[in-house]
């Protein structure tokens, strides 16, 4: 018999995504240069996306950006910029700007998103198209920062059904959103789990909340659910909490 964890799905992976936030240097994680080559070192094998925080992408050296976003592409895992700095190109009219500017850091990827924005079907399409024109892959992130109603399982849905037909194989959901619908309607969540589009989603958690949310997260929804906004300093854990390691989960391995 070999001693080994519980298995789990492999990169590269469909299910069981961990899309770590990249903060910079931060209480949450030191992810500098050095910072993210221990990173790697530790946890290269349960990451398989990295997000560039907010405006980091404009706000940090671009030596630096440059050498983070080569390390995460070098272990394997796709860096990309994140929607505040796309809604901030659409705020002052520089999407084009944006798109060279992301080139020249490395960064391939890139996530669209309405959290302070709200696009018009046809408007949203054409950023799509755009990115992907450009050479992006495109990353939708769906939910506001401060939404002021629970989302419809159905709106969600046919949102989902418009970005896949466009290509897009990943749709985040905000935090803020899950939350409400939490709060609101906690059965509507195990009604998510049940949609065929689910397992293209991924869900933010809080990084103020783990481990606790985090495991609740995958009581709801099962070790293999899709995570975002995982910080340096939790994705080992995460990983442990996926296969039954640690007091937030109970040691379920043990049972």
């Amino acid at each position: 018999m070999t001693f080994a964890l519980p298995p789990r799905s492999a990169k590269p992976r469909r299910i069981g995504t961990t899309s770590v936030i990249d903060f910079g240097p931060d209480t949450f994680g030191w992810t500098g240069v050095q910072g993210v080559r221990d990173l790697l070192d530790y946890a290269a094998d349960y990451i398989d996306f990295a997000k560039i925080y907010a405006m980091n992408a404009l706000l940090a050296p671009r030596k630096t950006i440059q050498s983070v976003v080569g390390l995460y592409q070098d272990a394997g895992i796709k860096a990309y910029s994140g929607g505040i700095l796309f809604e901030y190109a659409c705020r002052t009219h520089s999407f084009p700007d944006m798109l060279r500017h992301l080139k020249g850091l490395g960064i391939a990827s890139m996530e669209i998103s309405e959290n302070y924005l709200e696009l018009q079907p046809g408007e949203r399409q054409a950023y799509i198209r755009q990115a992907q024109s450009d050479g992006f892959e495109v990353i939708y992130e769906f939910g506001r920062k401060n939404p002021a109603a629970p989302f419809g399982l159905d709106d969600l849905g046919r949102l989902v059904a418009e970005v896949q037909g466009m290509e897009i194989e990943h749709v985040i959901i905000e935090q803020s959103e899950i939350d409400m619908i939490a709060a609101t309607s906690p059965g509507a969540l195990a009604e998510l789990a049940r949609q065929a589009w689910f397992a293209h989603l991924m869900v933010e958690a809080d990084p103020y909340r783990f481990p606790q949310q985090h495991a609740q997260l995958i009581k709801d929804f099962g070790a293999e659910i899709n995570l975002a906004n995982i910080t340096a300093g939790q994705c080992l854990r995460l990983e442990g909490l996926r296969r039954g390691v640690g007091r937030a989960v109970d040691y379920s391995i043990l049972k």
